[in-house]
């Protein structure tokens, strides 16, 4: 059914299930799994992340606990990294499955995107930390086209962006070249209110699981709260709980918004993906 492609890959929102079932089409088609997570990569940062490493059994996986926590890795490491790993799979004759939410990362291992190697600058971060959303944004619209949203969804991705533009305005920069791959993409669909109440119960049984005692752990081991809140979402939140910015209530209230936030910003980028051609099998599990 699958012979026909380099690789399958399995998305869709967080919450959705999709790495049961990713695992469950490896045990069937003898393949193992890279990840396209954006914050799996980080080691330490397991709770948060939904890692859940017990749900792949025996199905070798990639691309997850590669790099310290508090490291800044970026999409052209990942599309470097993702190829090293894929080549592996595909030489020791295995199938190839790709599953993630990430959807910059999915296309950056699927359509074989020329991407610039400009390393982080620590120092125009924190100038860059000082302006409000709207001048970054002015700022990078007079470096280059702005053709769409996604380079300044959030103020993460906006000043990365920047920080390349800048960068790529004064120095030769060397890009990425990797080939597209033919690929099979399979969407974890799931309606809204199923989705947000999913997101809610796995919040609380994280919470539980010990996320925040996890955020203090790297807190202690010397990873500065800038970077953990850097990160987003549960490192972001539960960072301004631990450090006296926020209540618990007001933490676990926010960090519910902002999923649920998030998990519709990641359909958006599934729909623009299919704006662009790209055809996505969409399933329910």
């Amino acid at each position: 059914m699958y012979e026909e492609y380099d690789l399958i890959c399995i998305l869709g929102p967080t919450a959705s299930g999709k790495t049961r079932y990713a695992v469950q089409l490896a045990g069937e088609l003898d393949a193992e799994i890279l990840s396209a997570d954006s914050r799996q990569v980080y080691r330490g940062m397991d709770i948060g992340t939904g890692k859940d490493l017990g749900e792949y059994g025996r199905i070798p996986y990639h691309l997850i606990d590669i790099v310290d926590a508090g490291t800044k890795y970026n999409i052209f490491e990942y599309q470097r990294d993702f190829e090293k790993a894929y080549k592996s799979i595909i030489e020791r004759g295995k199938r190839a499955i790709l599953c993630g939410g990430s959807g910059l990362y999915i296309e950056a291992a699927t359509c074989g995107y020329s991407l610039p190697e400009v390393p982080p600058d620590p120092a125009l971060r924190e100038e860059l930390e000082k302006q409000s959303d709207e001048e970054l944004i002015a700022r990078l619209a007079s470096l280059k086209s702005l053709h769409n949203s996604t380079d300044y969804d959030t103020r993460k991705r906006l000043i990365r962006a920047l920080e390349i533009a800048i960068y790529e305005s004064e120095h030769p920069v060397s890009r990425s070249a990797f080939l597209p791959k033919k690929t099979k993409y399979i969407g974890i669909s799931v309606d809204r209110d199923e989705r947000n109440a999913r997101i809610d119960a796995r919040l609380d049984a994280r919470l539980k699981e010990g996320m925040v005692e996890e955020v203090q752990r790297l807190l202690d081991s010397g990873v500065p709260a800038v970077d953990l809140i850097y990160y987003g979402l549960e490192y972001k939140f539960v960072t301004l709980y631990l450090t006296g910015v926020l209540s618990y209530d007001q933490m676990r209230g926010n960090l519910q918004t902002a999923i649920h936030q998030f998990a519709k910003r990641q359909m958006t980028w599934f729909r623009g993906m299919e704006r662009k051609g790209i055809e996505i099998e969409w399933i329910k599990i």
